[in-house]
């Protein structure tokens, strides 16, 4: 067997198991990969070899991955997997080093958040119909098989297999709303009434925490989409978000601000916001399932739990995407059959589902939904039953828009700050959001046909 790595990083103490500490004196990570340098074609090789594993978020992962890859080359022992762990904030940075210096690997991990720019540099494989002649046919989360196939901007073309997903969730205190004599905020309209119900501001108790601060604009977005109802991002080339539905839905989400919330909200990002529920006497807060642990950690199970976004009256749930992690087979691998066998395998059911268990990630393998530690994390498991069920309309944010990042964050975090404090309309802000994703669209357009 041979396991290769390449960092003098240290090994996570969360999650280490006596499995990965054995395998700790085999584990060396690099900061180089021995992939084709880009300018081949690649071929599908022998099947056997050295395949070189890009993991885009290591630290706590690789205990997981390693021991992913035992039990891989231990079905495969023509097969060496040679890891690298990459810190999640660098792995952009060192895609683009490879593609434009040479090193790629056979296998890297990729997120929808950024798998356009590599399908557009003509990177990475196509890989939809390895997957329809595969054991994964029909095995994948059909709502992280759309988010990958909308964020190739490719038509029906997939560009990577999911492997996991976070999701959007109403966190709320179990205790307050008990006290309150409060059913759970299943539906936007109860959650409006508990919001208002839980608040004593002179007491300092809030029925709600709203992120003003740093990643506020999909928070935002799921509140809007979520109560319009609308489910499609464009109609046509011009996006809904200043739909007059929408705006409607803006309005009543930040006439949350002070009148049920802190005015520290209007500063907060996600980890001042957790902190701040966690510690204080607020009873709902929106964020992903990220931050379960924290408020286990501080709260215990019985005192708080976690439902997807709420739905509208009639029953229906509707939410933006949350990007889809996954593995992506590069172009010019030359053992492209030895790639795709691991692939299959990190993707399959056992492996995906330990690897999204030590993650706290949602598995993309829909049998993975009974087994027990998703059972023990309900709020885990409604998450994925319902990405899994039908019941929830996703909207593909636009991850393929070169633009989209900034456009998101550093051009209209200001301008939401500005709509909470009053300072602009929240139609000015949508019309100001609609138009340069609708100039980014067009752009993107006008690429597509070169």
């Amino acid at each position: 067997m041979s396991i290769r790595t390449t960092s003098s990083r240290a090994l996570s103490p969360r999650g280490r198991t006596a499995a990965a500490v054995s395998l700790a004196a085999v584990l060396a990570l690099t900061a180089t990969a021995c992939g084709d340098d880009g300018s081949g074609g690649g071929s599908e090789g022998s099947g056997k070899g050295e395949i070189t594993l890009w993991d885009n978020n290591t630290g706590e992962r690789r205990d997981i991955w390693a021991q992913i890859i035992k039990d891989f080359q231990k079905e495969n022992p023509d097969i060496r997997v040679k890891y690298v762990g990459i810190p999640i904030d660098q792995v952009q940075a060192k895609y683009d080093t490879a593609i434009d210096g040479g090193g790629l690997p056979d296998v890297g991990g990729v997120t929808t958040a950024y798998l356009s720019n590599l399908v557009v540099r003509d990177v990475l494989e196509p890989v939809s119909d390895r997957i329809d002649s595969s054991g994964l046919k029909g095995k994948l989360v059909p709502t992280m098989v759309s988010g990958v196939k909308a964020a190739g901007g490719q038509g029906d073309e997939m560009y990577s297999v999911p492997t996991s997903s976070n999701n959007g969730t109403l966190w709320y205190r179990t205790d307050l709303f008990d006290a309150a004599g409060l059913e759970a905020p299943t539906s936007w309209a109860s959650f409006y009434a508990a919001a208002e119900k839980l608040t004593a501001a002179g007491k300092n108790k809030f029925g709600y925490t709203i992120r003003g601060g740093a990643g506020s604009i999909a928070p935002a977005m799921d509140a809007m989409y979520g109560q319009s109802g609308i489910s499609e991002f464009w109609d046509g080339d011009k996006t809904t978000v200043n739909d007059p539905k929408n705006v409607e839905a803006l309005e009543k989400y930040v006439a949350l601000y002070k009148k049920v919330t802190p005015s520290a909200d209007v500063n907060n990002d996600f980890i001042k916001m957790v902190a701040q529920w966690d510690n204080g006497t607020i009873g709902m807060l929106t964020h992903n399932l990220a931050s379960y642990q924290n408020h286990v950690e501080a709260l215990g199970k019985e005192k708080f739990k976690g439902l997807p976004y709420p739905t509208q009256e009639d029953g229906s749930r509707v939410q933006v995407s949350n990007p889809v992690d996954g593995l992506g087979l590069f172009k010019n691998s030359k053992n492209k059959a030895a790639a795709w066998k691991l692939i299959e395998f990190a993707a399959s059911h056992k492996s995906n589902s330990a690897w999204n268990a030590s993650a706290g990630s949602i598995p993309a393998n829909t049998d993975a939904a009974a087994d027990a530690w998703i059972q023990d994390a309900e709020p885990t498991a409604a998450a994925m039953k319902a990405l899994s069920d039908g019941s929830t309309k996703i909207v593909n944010l636009p991850y393929y828009l070169p633009d989209w990042n900034t456009i998101s964050k550093s051009g209209n975090e200001p301008n939401f700050q500005k709509v909470l404090l009053g300072d602009m309309s929240a139609k000015d802000f949508a019309d100001k959001l609609a138009k340069e994703l609708n100039a980014a669209q067009a752009e993107w357009r006008e690429q597509q046909k070169g």
